[in-house]
């Protein structure tokens, strides 16, 4: 009686078919063949009218795919109806070609789908190029150091609040290897009161001036979401807007990010920092995230501002509970879809202590276990208190990302 051994697979991408089946001797025609047959992915898409979502589960039936509609589609007697598609990639590519001669705008959501599979192939890169920084976010990941120059910063108020103090931690988080820093003036904890935009002004202008003089390729981010703060900041020498807002909070923050050329992070949030945290719910997380990040993409395209300096951040804490957090943790690959950078905003966040009961300077382990666990899932960079240890962590986690099999 033979032995057969049974392997369960962990097959991310039709590059990754290839190579099993190269190692185990598969013809090079049946590699080219086979390939994009072994990697599925499924989308979520809609609201579809009844009559598009028929079309859409035939269409992908007929390719061998699947699709899971709304009940009562059939006869039309519901509304609407989202649809889960199931497919290879292979599959998607027939199933694409049938609905772009479908009506419903069909074509363009076709020509949606395929965008996301190629930005999800490895041979496609991500490049960021800022200040000094040149690289693809699909082979390193960045780490941003977190400057808070205000009085009452959950993690760090009022340590660096003096120019001097600003400066010598700035210092340190370069030499700790963080790429970018960012710089804040204005607390946005949980209950937050909001600065007046002088003060704020006060804060962050002479540390970003005297960081550009001193580090002249350095990339320096100013987090506000304030018009004004950041076209000062960026005439300081900012290169990055980061506004927990997307543009929401100030109509005028994507003019200024659009007349700049600045690249720009978009959060999502939901309230204000000041009410977010009483009782965050919500219908659908991720589908209300994601329709959150195409209404603030929008507004940044029609603004003027060009899609490639675009970077999205779902916004762990900001208008989520614990669950929330954890979900989006585990499942933030929903957001690559969109091809644009991801940043990760979990360090020594209030979530953690209600998993281990640890406070704010014992939440180290808790925070590279996140960081750990988003640029496995799809994250490109990570927004931290603690360079060193995060540098160290996000080495190892780059590695084991772009292992060959």
């Amino acid at each position: 009686m033979r032995n057969y051994h049974v392997r369960l697979l962990d097959l991310h991408s039709a590059a990754d078919a290839a190579s099993l089946m190269r190692r185990i001797g598969t013809d090079t025609h049946g590699v080219s063949l086979m390939k994009n047959k072994m990697v599925h992915y499924s989308f979520r898409v809609g609201p579809l009218p009844p009559a598009a979502a028929n079309i859409i589960k035939q269409e992908m039936l007929s390719v061998g795919g699947e699709a899971a509609v709304t009940r009562g589609v059939i006869n039309c007697s519901a509304k609407d109806s989202d649809a889960i598609l199931s497919a290879t990639r292979k599959q998607f590519r027939k199933f694409c070609q049938k609905l772009r001669a479908q009506p419903f705008s069909l074509a363009q959501m076709a020509d949606r789908i395929e965008t996301a599979l190629r930005h999800q192939e490895k041979d496609k890169g991500l490049p960021f190029f800022c200040r000094g920084l040149d690289v693809d976010l699909k082979e390193r990941s960045l780490v941003m150091g977190i400057l808070n120059v205000t009085p009452d910063s959950f993690s760090d108020g009022n340590r660096f609040l003096a120019l001097d103090q600003a400066l010598a931690q700035a210092r340190k988080l370069l030499d700790e290897g963080a790429d970018i820093i960012d710089i804040g003036g204005e607390s946005t904890r949980p209950g937050a009161e909001q600065v007046e935009e002088q003060q704020e002004l006060d804060r962050v202008i002479p540390v970003i001036e005297s960081l550009r003089r001193e580090f002249p390729e350095l990339p320096l981010s100013i987090d506000t979401y304030k018009s004004r703060v950041a076209a000062a900041a960026l005439a300081a020498g900012a290169d990055i807007i980061n506004d927990i807002s997307a543009f929401n909070f100030d109509p005028e923050m994507a003019g200024v990010a659009a007349a700049s050329g600045a690249y720009a992070c978009l959060m999502h949030i939901q309230g204000t920092p000041r009410e977010m945290q009483k009782n965050p719910t919500y219908e659908d997380l991720f589908n209300e995230i994601c329709a959150y990040f195409e209404t603030a993409i929008g507004r940044a395209l029609e603004a003027g501002m060009k899609r490639e300096k675009l970077i999205l951040d779902p916004g762990i804490g900001f208008g989520k509970t614990l669950e929330h957090n954890l979900l989006l943790l585990k499942h933030l690959r929903d957001f690559t879809g969109f091809g644009l950078p991801l940043l990760i905003g979990t360090s020594r966040k209030s979530f953690i202590a209600k998993l281990t009961e640890a406070p704010v300077a014992e939440r180290l382990p808790g925070s590279l276990a996140t960081v750990a666990l988003a640029l496995r899932n799809g994250a490109n960079i990570a927004r931290v208190h603690d360079v060193a240890a995060t540098r160290q962590a996000v080495t190892v986690i780059d590695a084991i990302n772009h292992v060959k099999r």
